[in-house]
């Protein structure tokens, strides 16, 4: 039985997280969730209440598990997997058969040569023509095969393949976790960076209408009252922009976890800063060889291209089988008597035209291939491993450095305003506060995804999404 040359199968879609460097205010690390193909899309869930639906990321993850495309694909390939394993078995288990019929029938003899050219002193004449006459017969057949190396191979084989494509249904519910967590973070994300730049309009407009008094007292020139108009109106830009970005993050999120797009999304759980003690290198990557389904998955596709090697190898064995059958056979169902028939037979091969040198060589090509991916997947899971820990690594420098800058930002534009108030400053020194303030904000919301979406990638690149989201990320289990 050929197997596919390649075990990898024709990917339905991906995720990916990405980190950068380069954010909206000071040189700081940006992360963001790429989710193509069928992980970005659903089935629509049949349990959506009615109204806006309060969501935590365990509600989203557990939704996600149940209606997501990607998980509804692998299941379906596990059934198709299952389904090739039984045909393969099919094989080695009797069948059995039962039949019922009657037959009439007319024979011409001389049809098939015999004709009969008696001299007329016989007295009798024997009839090219036989019948009509009829018979019926009731009859059951067995045929078992006692010993077929090549057909129990291919039976192991397809099991392997059965259980390969278990995990890769398996290592797809990571995904979805994965693609979910990660999305309901950016848009969590998102969610705050709307909060903070309403402060940040409230404030320009504060400064704003303070200038506008000023003004009028002739205490500030009207330059002062543009400047801070202009820096009102950028922040109600960068406000309506955030509005519109979390709308659409919010109908992604709906399309991963099945819910109607009219439905109103309140996500109802905030980012986690909470500190993460970085693990070594060699435990991480030692626990991933033993979690990752999909490298789990590579290693069964492998033993079964083994198995199927195996299985050309055989076919330069000899096979034993057994066919027989009982019935009743006579010329009605009142005067039918019990028959039988049992055969035996051992098939020796010697020579095939080179067929199985060929199903040979054919294996070997496909193990070597299987082989091959199973080492570069080893190769990807360590390389995954070892990436997500510098991203965790990196953003949780990067949040401590984006907690203590926002600190410092609110404290420069405090007393900027003092200044301000008090007459000794101009509105330039107030706008560059206020910058300073906005991206501060912006920066230390982005780390704070940034790191939380590095926990989720670290749980992934380990092999452990699903079950170790809770600890992760402070959610419920799914």
């Amino acid at each position: 039985m050929p197997l596919p040359a390649s075990g990898r199968q024709a990917q339905p879609g991906s995720v990916a997280a990405q980190q950068s460097a380069g954010g909206p205010g000071v040189d700081t690390i940006t992360s963001s969730i790429q989710v193509t193909g069928n992980y970005a899309g659903s089935v629509p869930s049949q349990n959506t209440p009615n109204g806006a639906l309060n969501l935590t990321l365990a509600d989203a993850v557990k939704r996600g598990l149940e209606t997501n495309l990607g998980t509804v694909a692998a299941n379906d390939s596990v059934w198709a997997a299952r389904a090739e394993r039984t045909k393969a078995l099919s094989a080695l288990l009797p069948n059995i058969s039962a039949n019922l019929s009657e037959t009439v029938t007319q024979v011409n003899l001389a049809a098939y040569g015999f004709q009969f050219k008696l001299p007329a002193s016989a007295g009798f004449s024997i009839p090219s023509v036989v019948g009509p006459f009829s018979y019926s017969q009731a009859q059951g057949a067995l045929s078992e095969s006692i010993f077929d190396p090549v057909a129990r191979r291919n039976w192991q084989a397809g099991k392997e393949t059965e259980r390969a494509s278990a995990l890769s249904a398996r290592d797809a519910r990571e995904l979805v976790v994965w693609a979910v967590g990660g999305t309901y973070l950016e848009a969590v994300a998102t969610s705050a960076r709307i909060a903070s730049e309403r402060a940040q309009v409230d404030s320009a407009e504060a400064v704003y209408q303070q200038a506008v008094v000023r003004k009028t007292a002739g205490t500030n020139a009207r330059i002062d009252v543009l400047r801070s108009l202009v820096e009102l109106q950028t922040q109600q830009q960068r406000l309506s922009s955030l509005e519109a970005d979390l709308r659409k993050q919010k109908l992604a999120l709906g399309r991963m976890i099945g819910v109607p797009l009219d439905r109103e999304l309140a996500l109802i759980q905030s980012l986690d800063p909470s500190e993460t003690a970085l693990p070594d290198a060699t435990t991480a990557i030692d626990r991933a060889f033993q979690h990752r389904f999909d490298l789990l998955s590579a290693e069964a596709r492998a033993h079964a291209a083994e198995l199927a090697l195996a299985a050309a190898h055989a076919e330069r064995l000899p096979s034993v089988s057994v066919n027989g059958d009982y019935g009743l056979l006579g010329p009605n169902p009142a005067s039918m008597r019990g028959v039988f028939a049992v055969t035996g037979s051992v098939n020796v091969p010697i020579w095939q035209g080179g067929r199985t040198r060929g199903d040979i060589q054919e294996a070997e090509a496909t193990l070597h291939r299987r082989q091959a991916e199973l080492a570069d997947q080893r190769g990807r899971v360590e390389q995954d491993v070892r990436t997500a820990l510098i991203e965790l690594e990196t953003a949780a420098g990067q949040l401590r450095l984006a907690e203590s800058n926002r600190t410092y930002a609110g404290e420069t534009l405090a007393e900027a305003r003092d200044r301000f108030t008090a007459g000794i400053a101009t509105t330039v020194e107030v706008v560059q506060a206020q910058e300073q303030v906005a991206g501060a904000e912006s920066d230390y919301i982005s780390s704070l995804f940034s790191f939380d979406l590095a926990k989720l990638t670290l749980a992934r690149a380990t092999g452990e999404a699903e079950s170790a989201l809770p600890d992760v990320l402070k959610g419920a289990r799914p």
